[in-house]
């Protein structure tokens, strides 16, 4: 009997342990946002200079890697898509196929494993740095909160920057995938643009906004909480990136498969197939 309902216990406490770290989480990012808007620990001039350091770092220096990343992406979807469409006679869903691939899978999951790579090890081994070197509290014997210096600036311009980069991603993946493949297909582009203009809605927006507004959120604050929980020896640095990596990648996974899944559901439910 044990060993049938070992599995079973073993499913409880990760499901139990997630949901307590996820409540830290947001706890952490509650006790940042009161320590610099409510209290105002530190100054937000302060606040906006790092915010804005992390959007250059995050989204600008960025930009050549995601631009390959999308283009090769946008040109892959569209030239698959049109040959395939054209043989089965359906070439008027080329629109639909690339919002239900580009802007609602492909953007939000590939820009946050990108930012992931990028800037979710660097933030997390700078600040486990900061702590082994006793940064951290030295910035708090001058009364200056860790979390209104450290956490929100970089959480406010992750969040940013992974917004933007996503954008940036679609347009240059459905414009720039377009060209590369007019170059080996015949493709009109205003029957291009027609059809993609035809085949985004709001509820398309919204899925998108959401999906690259939290895995922002999820990347940086986890990226945050592994660096800040960094002890004194700098051996512990690399293991808390490491599980930066990891956590992050899992939850934005997690998150995005979840939010796909009940958009799905939705859409099912108002055709009446459910």
């Amino acid at each position: 009997m044990k060993s049938v309902l070992a599995p079973i216990d073993d499913l409880g406490r990760l499901l139990i342990s997630n949901a307590l770290y996820t409540l830290h989480l947001f706890r952490m990012v509650y006790l940042a946002f009161r320590a610099t808007f409510v209290h105002q620990a530190q100054g937000l001039r302060t606040v906006f200079s790092v915010v804005s350091a992390q959007i250059y770092f995050t989204g600008w220096q960025a930009l050549p890697l995601i631009s390959i990343l999308a283009l090769a992406s946008g040109g892959l979807v569209i030239m698959q898509g049109v040959s395939n469409l054209n043989l089965l006679g359906g070439s008027q869903m080329i629109g639909n196929l690339l919002v239900a691939f580009v802007v609602r899978e492909l953007a939000p999951l590939l820009t946050a494993l990108l930012v992931v790579a990028r800037s979710g090890t660097a933030v997390a081994s700078e600040i486990g740095n900061m702590r082994a070197n006793r940064e951290i509290e030295a910035l708090e014997s001058m009364g200056i909160n860790p979390l209104s210096f450290i956490v929100l600036p970089r959480l406010l311009g992750g969040v940013i920057s992974v917004v933007s980069l996503a954008i940036y991603f679609v347009m240059i993946a459905l414009l720039g995938g377009f060209f590369v493949t007019k170059l080996l297909q015949d493709l009109s582009f205003s029957f291009y643009v027609d059809s993609l203009s035809r085949a985004v809605a709001s509820e398309d927006i919204f899925l998108f906004l959401l999906k690259n507004t939290f895995s922002g959120f999820i990347i940086f604050v986890v990226s945050c909480d592994r660096g800040l929980a960094v002890g004194r020896s700098p051996t512990e640095v690399p293991v808390m990136t490491t599980q930066a990596v990891v956590k992050s990648i899992i939850y934005v996974i997690v998150f995005n498969l979840s939010v796909t899944t009940l958009f799905y559901i939705h859409q099912l439910t108002k055709l009446g197939v459910l």
